[in-house]
């Protein structure tokens, strides 16, 4: 991947974390303002799609969470797959390092929140939110520093965290997927062979794939599967290069930076600003004390970077890995508590483990994520702030 795209998607990243920040605590003082009802009016509100006897009829912030959300895991999708090909995961010894850290950060995570909640099944079914890291807000808290953050050390908290989403997805079709219908799978993978056979061919126009994608959408949506999934696998199908004459570029790339800016700077601040309003009235500190919200704070704050710092440390040690260039352990720490800002993909998680109709657990759920990815962000920053080179250190050293 040549290094000024590499610099675009971290800009792009960095900027959309800070809309994240905007929109959720947009959400936040909407939700506990006198004019709250309006917040979950809208959010709750009906939105109906009917051709003929076929419907679909779901409040607003499912078609978010179920539709804008499939939209970002396509994008997920170009992105994992241009990097598989040609980009930083090509090689392997870049993948090593990113590929541990991410294990270790979404398995310990998981077992402190398991280990938290032993004791309540319906709770243990949350184990997965804290394991999730948000890479545009983690991004944008890394760009507060400048340029005193090594690229090096950017491209590994990006890699990490699409390793991350990788993790995410799985978990998501393995344990959050209910009362599956085979006629709606099988029209789904009806819609597969169509895209296989486009791809195949190397078809360059990308609208014949959307096309196809949108009723693989559909049939995923009515299977009982959650449908951000299909958004992933239509994404592996749009083809690095093709032979149509008609079109210039590789089509990957061209749909990749075509849809980037739309979900870093629109679906993903939707989402978070659906997702992040908590009514706090009647919120204390005890909440905080909860087996929920404490599972997913002690997660992100704690097992995140643990799980990220353990993996990473014995990688390097016996397989010859490295540490990203011009990090050092300090500020690999740093980069390991920002893993722990969940945000946007904890929520997403948050929502399926527990019911709609469970408000108690849904608002101790968002207490948590919320709390919990705020003090990663907090700490993460104050730690690389202390750690990483100081703007006249690295004046001086490239004076020497």
């Amino acid at each position: 991947m040549p290094i000024n795209a590499i610099r675009e998607f971290l800009r792009l990243e960095s900027s959309a974390g800070i809309v994240l920040i905007g929109a959720a605590v947009a959400a936040e003082l909407w939700a506990n303002s006198p004019f709250a009802v309006g917040y979950f009016e809208v959010i709750n509100t009906q939105v109906a799609v009917i051709i003929g006897e076929f419907s679909i009829d779901k409040p607003l912030l499912l078609w978010i969470n179920d539709g804008l959300m499939a939209v970002f895991f396509f994008l997920v999708g170009l992105e994992i797959k241009r990097e598989l090909l040609e980009g930083e995961l090509s090689r392997k010894e870049q993948v090593v390092l990113p590929c541990a850290a991410a294990l270790g950060g979404f398995i310990v995570p998981a077992l402190v929140y398991a280990w938290i909640n032993q004791d309540d099944p319906a709770a243990l079914a949350g184990w997965a939110i804290p394991a999730a890291t948000d890479i545009a807000f983690a991004l944008g808290i890394l760009s507060l520093l400048g340029d005193r953050v090594p690229v090096a050390l950017k491209v590994f908290l990006a890699s990490l965290a699409i390793f991350d989403d990788m993790g995410a997805i799985v978990v998501i079709s393995i344990f959050y997927t209910s009362n599956l219908s085979l006629l709606s799978l099988g029209l789904a993978a009806l819609g597969i062979v169509v895209l296989t056979i486009l791809s195949t061919r190397r078809v360059g126009r990308v609208s014949a794939y959307v096309v196809v994608g949108v009723f693989i959408w559909v049939c995923v949506l009515k299977s009982g599967v959650h449908a951000t999934l299909a958004g992933l696998v239509i994404a592996f199908f749009i083809p690095m290069r093709h032979e149509d004459e008609a079109y210039e570029g590789s089509p990957l790339i061209h749909t990749e930076h075509a849809l980037h800016p739309w979900v870093a700077f629109l679906v993903l601040p939707v989402f978070a600003f659906a997702n992040s309003g908590v009514e706090l009235t009647g919120v204390g500190l005890e909440m905080l004390g909860e087996s929920v919200p404490l599972g997913i704070g002690l997660g992100l704050m704690l097992g995140k970077p643990i799980g990220v710092l353990a993996a990473s440390w014995f990688v390097i040690k016996f397989s010859g890995a490295q540490l990203p260039r011009g990090a050092s352990w300090g500020s690999m720490i740093g980069v390991a508590v920002l893993t722990g800002i969940g945000f946007t993909m904890s929520l997403l998680i948050g929502t399926l483990a527990f019911p709609e109709g469970d408000h108690s657990s849904q608002v101790a759920m968002r207490v948590g994520v919320l709390g919990g990815s705020l003090v990663s962000a907090i700490i993460g920053y104050l730690i690389l702030r202390w750690t990483l080179p100081t703007p006249d250190s690295m004046k001086a050293a490239e004076a020497e």
